[in-house]
Parts: C-alpha cells; sequence; structure tokens
C-alpha cells in the first residue's frame, strides 16, 4: 500500500525540486544563509537534495551587528557539516561609522548599506570575500572574484507583505533591483529559468511554506536551531533574527519546539506579525517592499 504524503511530505519535495532544477539550470548558483530557522531549514533540504552534500556555495552577509551566538552557530555548523561558508560585508560603512545607531544613519539607510550594497557587491565580486578554511577553522580571503548570478534565498510568501508577491524564480536586473511588474507567470508547476545574459534571478524554494511548517519540520526532522529562538527563562524569545539593535524579542515562555508549535497553533500570535520585533520594517512603513526593489533578501 503506498504512503499517504502528507503537507511536510509535499513541501519537502517541492522545495527539493526546485534546487535541484536551479543547480542544473545556473552555473554560478549561491545559497543566502542569514542563519535563521528558514534559510537553516533550507540549507537542510539542500543537503537531502545533493545526498548530504551541499554542492554549491553558502553565503553570509555579514553587519558585525549580529547577535553573537548567531555567528557562534554559523562558525560550528559550517565546520561540522563542512560547507563550503563564504562572507561578505560593506567593510567601507563599518569602519567609517556609517550606519545605525550613532553614525547619524536611519535603521533603513542602515539596511540598505550593511545589507543590500553588501548582498550586491558581494555577489558581482567587487568587493572583497572571506571564505572558510577547514584546516584553520577560520575565515580567510577570499581569492575567487567569479560572480553568482543565480541565488537561493530561504523567504517565504507569508512571512511579510512584499514576499507574497515573489516567484520561485524570480529576475532582478544587474544591480539587484526587483521590477515587481516583471515576474514571470507560474503555472501548473511551470518555471522559468532560461534568463537573458546579466539578468540576476532569485530562486525560493521555501515560497509556499509557513512559520508553522517551518516549525514542524525542524521538529520532524530534528534540526538544530540557534537557542535565541527559546525562552532562557526570562519570558521571551526571539521570534525573528537579526541585528541586536533593531531586532526586539517577544513575550514567550516557550522552551522547545514542541512548544512553539503549540504557542502558533493555539492562535496567541495571529495577527501579530512574523517581523514585528524587527525595527526596520517599522521604518519602511510596516514592510520591507522599499529595501527590497533595491536588492534587499
Amino acid at each position: 500500500m503506498a504512503k499517504t504524503m502528507t503537507q511536510l511530505d509535499i513541501l519537502e519535495a517541492q522545495s527539493v525540486y526546485i534546487l535541484r532544477e536551479a543547480y542544473r539550470s545556473f552555473k554560478q548558483l549561491v545559497m543566502l544563509w542569514s542563519i535563521g530557522k528558514d534559510s537553516t531549514v533550507l540549507l537542510w533540504l539542500a543537503r537531502k537534495a545533493f545526498f548530504g552534500h551541499v554542492p554549491f556555495p553558502l553565503l553570509h552577509i555579514d553587519t558585525r551587528f549580529k547577535i553573537p551566538e548567531m555567528i557562534e552557530y554559523r562558525d560550528r555548523v559550517a565546520l561540522e557539516w563542512n560547507l563550503n561558508l563564504v562572507v561578505g560585508m560593506n567593510q567601507s560603512v563599518l569602519e567609517s561609522g556609517r550606519h545605525f545607531p550613532g553614525g547619524k544613519s536611519s535603521r533603513l539607510d542602515c539596511c540598505r548599506a550593511l545589507k543590500s550594497e553588501a548582498l550586491k557587491h558581494t555577489l558581482s565580486g567587487e568587493w572583497p570575500r572571506w571564505r572558510m578554511d577547514h584546516a584553520q577553522k577560520r575565515l580567510v580571503p577570499d581569492l575567487n572574484p567569479e560572480a553568482y548570478t543565480g541565488v537561493i534565498v530561504g523567504v517565504r510568501a507569508d512571512e511579510e507583505g512584499s514576499r507574497s508577491k515573489e516567484r520561485y524564480f524570480s529576475p532582478r536586473d544587474r544591480e539587484s533591483d526587483w521590477n515587481v511588474a516583471e515576474q514571470p507567470a507560474e503555472l501548473w508547476k511551470q518555471y522559468k529559468t532560461d534568463f537573458a545574459p546579466g539578468t540576476h534571478v532569485r530562486i525560493h524554494p521555501l515560497l509556499d511554506w509557513t512559520e508553522l511548517n517551518i516549525w514542524e519540520y525542524i521538529e520532524r526532522e530534528a534540526i538544530p536551531v540557534v537557542p535565541l529562538y527559546f525562552d532562557q527563562g526570562k519570558g521571551t524569545r526571539y521570534r525573528s533574527l537579526g541585528c541586536y539593535p533593531c531586532t526586539q524579542p517577544i513575550p514567550s515562555t516557550a522552551r522547545t519546539v514542541p512548544e512553539i508549535i503549540a504557542e502558533l497553533r493555539s492562535g496567541r500570535l495571529a495577527g501579530v506579525a512574523e517581523r514585528s520585533g524587527r525595527e526596520q520594517d517599522k521604518e519602511d512603513g510596516g514592510g520591507l517592499e522599499t529595501l527590497r526593489r533595491q536588492g534587499y533578501m
């Protein structure tokens, strides 16, 4: 008797298909890894799709304002899972201090400089990159300036308004800018993967997953995530992770994955945006569309 596929089975199979299709279609492929739950689930799916091996680099844009536990987790997992970790950043803004807080910069401008601009120039190979050296167990300068044109990203349509306008394969121009009105149709699971030379393409294997799906999958697969997602005894936890000056925890006593799932199913967080603790979203009118049109993840 054939096994009936669960909703998680269906989502997993779809994501694995998209990952394999991306690998087949784009030579210069990279996956963004923010270290959050979504991109870590995406990383887990990539390991499944390619039988334990991730055949493309993982790119982390380091703002130098990430919560320290995130960077510790990033380096540990990269070494344990033998990942090809690449790190980029906006060195000039960091060295000049022209960022939030204290640098006469708004949160939105800071995000634009430390994330959008850093991502654009790291992808193009114009700015320095660092790569995890597994023998030395530390980051070293990356001598490969090759541009990445296919970029796998762990965004979900339900997470934030502008992300609901995405496609599985979403083109950007040479400047990484996003024209929302020019997204290709994706009907009956048919996807456009042949784009004009120079087109920068974002690939979104998690587009149809929900926050609850992500945590249910983390539970089913026993995926390790950053402990910041759990209450450490203070009655708060992070629901979404980012830079510490702009990310606030939510009131919650959930200390385990099953408790987070129960919290989501209870409806207690209904009507509360998943990114409600991300202050830069509020500067952008409660969303991310301004930043995302300019290349933000």
